[in-house]
């Protein structure tokens, strides 16, 4: 009896641990779903693998396969630099241009506010993110100089912000910092972050270095869109995206940053340095009072009910997640080898952070109305953008619409879906699903109102302002749409010749077509490069304004019968001269 009574227990015991799945069958469950090719991953106490690391060979994935992690590597540059901190090899006050005298950072505010190492560290410089050569481009060499990504006279060393106010997400600040590194040291960035941090941290199997699937066969194979393979390929802004390691040294990273910062009972990174990871400082959301957002190499996120430390990679062929929660001592690092644009890779992190468990305090409680809600409804534009070359694209897609919604704020936006924010105490507002407040409202230095969510900030432009943006661009897709659908019906009827008014605007438009069938035929690696497809692009786009105009000199001949044209033209016209102003005509891909 007593034998049965201990095995009914443990049936009973047994029971719930097999009802729910492990982590391998529901990762793997998600890739095939997704149509991912493979993963690896680690949760400090176990590891896995699911899938295959070679979509062609059909080879499985193992826990001790070597992946890239793209933008983790930022992660692991920082941790580098506060090294070099701790050691009184330069401090997070540095202004950059005592290092980098030679690099010419454009700073409006440099005499009071210049560019720190902190500034680089935490996204918070101003600086623009890397253009389409930067990382797409088959002219990059792996150990080419890491100047060659800032030329004199490039855009992207230009600051848009005053330095430390805001943040904006910045592969050129990173690539600043490898530069900072290899003059400190005079080294090769990748060689001294090899020797002196990651050996110490016993991360063995992991390099800074450009590392292939040709040279080195434990390194899993990238996938793109249908399981096409795609191996590894250098950029010009590798120090921010450039890594190679195994889901046990990411584990031995997370342990460590966690940690007090001693290796071998003596000091290796200040432990007041490691707890700053991830915290955001000195930024109007975070002088508001806002938690989330980024520091130091992580960011502070709240997803998934759950606040963590992390920081999300993707590059060519893989995509990961690293994060961390230091208050419990977890962590997870996930890599998969696939690089897709409609799978979504968040329902991996979430089965991560659900295996964790970790406990986590209640929600922050909604309070009593904002008083001055009123004041904050209107539209808001990012400011800075991410990528300025292309800001005039998110000012006519992004702009987010802010309305007052009973006793909360109701935001919008063409490309999200509706947020409903519930007041937090102060300028601090919480979406749905958060624990934290996710939203800080400030009035800049300037007097501009300014919606923040920690990582991206937004400032109130008037109505007037985006209509005539919003027009512009109608009235020019109208002009186009109009030129070829009657220049399309004449040409049905046998009516368009050389000299009617629609002949050179519709020879103009019709251009544009002419490189795509050019862009099918080349890798989408040479997007940033010189070829003949970049560069017919950058011809037709510069010749449209010509052929508008040629249009609209044989219109205006016979005003009173060719008015429809007159007008297209016009309307296309000056949707030119608006792309010219935001640098978008002629359309040059190449740096």
């Amino acid at each position: 009896m007593k034998n049965l009574m201990k095995l009914l227990g443990l049936l009973l015991i047994a029971a719930p641990l097999q009802a729910a799945p492990n982590i391998e069958s529901q990762i793997g469950h998600l890739l095939h779903a997704q149509g991912l090719q493979g993963a690896v991953w680690t949760t400090l106490d176990s590891q896995g693998a699911a899938g295959a690391s070679n979509a062609r060979t059909g080879a499985a994935m193992r826990v001790d396969h070597r992946v890239h992690v793209g933008s983790i590597a930022k992660t692991l540059l920082a941790v580098g630099v506060l090294r070099m901190v701790s050691e009184g090899r330069l401090s997070l006050d540095t202004p950059v241009a005592t290092l980098l005298p030679h690099v010419a950072i454009d700073n409006p505010w440099e005499p009071g506010d210049p560019v720190r190492i902190r500034h680089l560290l935490d996204h918070t410089a101003g600086l623009d993110d890397a253009h389409l050569w930067h990382v797409f481009s088959m002219r990059a060499g792996a150990r080419a100089p890491l100047a060659a990504a800032v030329p004199a006279g490039s855009p992207v060393l230009r600051v848009r912000q005053r330095p430390g106010s805001r943040t904006s997400y910045s592969n050129i600040g990173y690539t600043l910092l490898g530069m900072v590194i290899e003059t400190i040291t005079g080294q090769a960035y990748e060689t001294y972050l090899d020797t002196a941090l990651l050996a110490p941290l016993g991360m063995r199997d992991s390099s800074f270095a450009f590392v292939t699937q040709e040279r080195e066969p434990r390194l899993a194979m990238g996938h793109l869109e249908d399981g096409v393979t795609q191996p590894a390929s250098p950029t010009y802004v590798r120090p921010g995206g450039q890594f190679t390691t195994t889901a046990a040294d990411m584990a031995r990273l997370a342990r460590f940053v966690m940690s007090d910062g001693r290796l071998g009972g003596k000091t290796f990174i200040d432990m007041d340095l490691l707890r700053e990871m991830g915290e955001s400082a000195g930024t109007e959301a975070a002088i508001a009072g806002l938690t989330v957002g980024y520091g130091l190499g992580l960011r502070t996120i709240d997803r998934h009910g759950v606040v963590a430390k992390c920081h999300g990679g993707s590059t060519v062929g893989f995509r990961a997640m690293l994060c961390l929660l230091p208050e419990t001592r977890q962590a997870f690092f996930i890599a998969i080898n696939a690089d897709s644009e409609t799978a979504d890779y968040s329902r991996f992190d979430e089965v991560l952070f659900r295996s964790l468990q970790p406990a986590q305090s209640p929600p922050a409680p909604v309070l009593s109305p904002y008083p001055a809600a009123e004041a904050w409804e209107g539209w808001y534009v990012l400011a800075p953008s991410r990528f300025e070359s292309f800001r005039f694209l998110d000012i006519v897609f992004n702009a987010l619409h802010v309305r007052k919604d009973g006793e909360s704020l109701a935001l919008a936006s063409l490309q999200s879906a509706p947020v409903t924010l519930h007041h937090a105490g102060g300028g601090l507002f919480r979406a749905e699903g958060k624990r934290r407040a996710s939203h800080a409202l400030v009035v800049s230095a300037e007097g501009v109102r300014v919606i923040s969510t920690g990582t991206q900030s937004y400032e109130q432009v008037s109505l007037a302002y985006l209509l005539a943006v919003w027009l512009s661009v109608a009235a020019g897709l109208l002009g186009l749409s109009c030129i070829v659908v009657k220049s399309l019906l004449k040409v049905a009827t046998g009516r368009l010749s050389r000299r009617d008014p629609l002949w050179a605007p519709c020879a103009g438009v019709l251009a544009l077509l002419l490189p795509i069938p050019l862009f099918y035929q080349q890798s989408f690696l040479e997007l940033g490069d010189l070829t003949l497809a970049s560069g017919l692009l950058a011809a037709v786009t510069a010749a449209l304004p010509a052929a508008m105009l040629i249009g609209l000199w044989q219109s205006l001949r016979q005003p009173s019968i060719h008015r429809m044209e007159t007008a297209a033209t016009l309307a296309v016209l000056q949707f030119c001269l608006v792309l010219a102003w935001w640098g978008l005509l002629p359309l040059r891909l190449w740096g």
